[in-house]
């Protein structure tokens, strides 16, 4: 009797590790109840915030992290300084779900919006530097994943220009309306690393006359004040029987920016315009943020500096900025 006890014992003992591995877990005993659309369940917390961009002139709609890596691919040299991208990559995120009230508009993949760079245009572009380029613009794109700049519980218009005159422009002057995280701050590092901080341009006389219509001659230019604004940036310029916004200006003329100067040459009847910065000077500037970054500063200071009064937030897949979105 003891020895059937015994051999019944060490029977279970065995048996004991087949009876956990088959209770492990969830639903083994049967397969998890299907869900349909309507039953769908809650996006899981922590996830990253899913959201597909209508890009124009591109086939199919784009991820949001991919959209984006297409935009600092555009917007920005992929030879700039890891904070530097990652800052871009905030402000394009932040920009693009905005634009798009999170992925219910088209957007853009010029100017107009941001520049989008598709991978073939990348790998193109790039050529043989294609694998290192394309690795640390993605790896910009991942450390900010899904990352975001907020005001007042709102997304920002994340504005950028490639080059300041060492002061970025208020949304006041730009546009007439005051935007407290869009103020003037300071960005003189951008002379130093920026090609572009300085530039001119020339036209014959009948060309100015075409572009800014009337009888433009060597006295009217003699007339000609531009009135600056606190930035340095003209606000509006004045001659006789002419007057034209600096933003209006720089476009009809295409400057680079609307830090300029005219000089008329009465002999060779030239119109020479000198302009420091390029862009319309609001918000982030790329090269201003490519210096702070060699710097040392990260992208979170960097982005802070010019859009002061503003916080980081990371959207994820239960925000309801997020499940606002199709």
């Amino acid at each position: 009797m003891k020895k059937l006890i015994a051999l019944g014992l060490i029977i279970f003992l065995f048996s004991m590790p087949i009876l956990l591995k088959k209770t492990e877990g969830t639903a083994v005993d049967k397969p998890p109840a299907e869900t349909g659309p309507e039953e769908a369940q809650a996006p899981e917390a922590g996830a990253a915030c899913e959201v597909f961009l209508t890009v124009e002139g591109e086939p199919e709609p784009v991820p949001l992290e991919e959209y984006v890596v297409g935009v600092v691919s555009g917007e920005m040299p992929a030879g700039f300084s890891k904070e530097a991208l990652k800052a871009q990559a905030i402000a394009a995120r932040t920009y693009a779900l905005r634009v798009t009230s999170g992925g219910k508009e088209a957007i853009r993949k010029d100017t107009a919006h941001q520049v989008y760079k598709p991978e073939a245009e990348r790998k193109k572009e790039w050529d043989k530097d294609f694998p290192d380029k394309e690795q640390k613009v993605r790896e910009a794109v991942t450390e900010t994943e899904g990352k975001v700049l907020i005001h007042e519980g709102e997304l920002i218009s994340a504005m950028f220009h490639s080059t300041s005159n060492g002061k970025t422009e208020t949304a006041k002057n730009y546009g007439g309306t005051d935007i407290p995280y869009l103020r003037s701050v300071e960005s003189p590092e951008d002379a130093d690393v920026s090609p572009r901080f300085e530039d001119s341009e020339t036209f014959t006389l009948s060309q100015w006359n075409k572009k800014l219509g009337g009888d433009w001659n060597t006295a009217k230019f003699g007339t000609l004040r531009l009135k600056r604004n606190e930035t340095g940036r003209v606000q509006q310029a004045e001659a006789n029987g002419f007057t034209m916004e600096g933003r209006e200006m720089r476009e009809k003329l295409g400057l680079r920016s609307t830090d300029f100067d005219i000089a008329y040459d009465p002999v060779k009847k030239i119109v020479h315009v000198f302009t420091k910065g390029y862009g319309h000077g609001v918000g982030m500037s790329q090269y201003g943020a490519e210096a702070y970054a060699r710097e040392g500063w990260p992208a979170e200071k960097i982005l802070f500096h010019y859009y002061e009064g503003t916080t980081i937030k990371k959207l994820e897949a239960d925000d309801p900025e997020c499940l606002k979105s199709p």
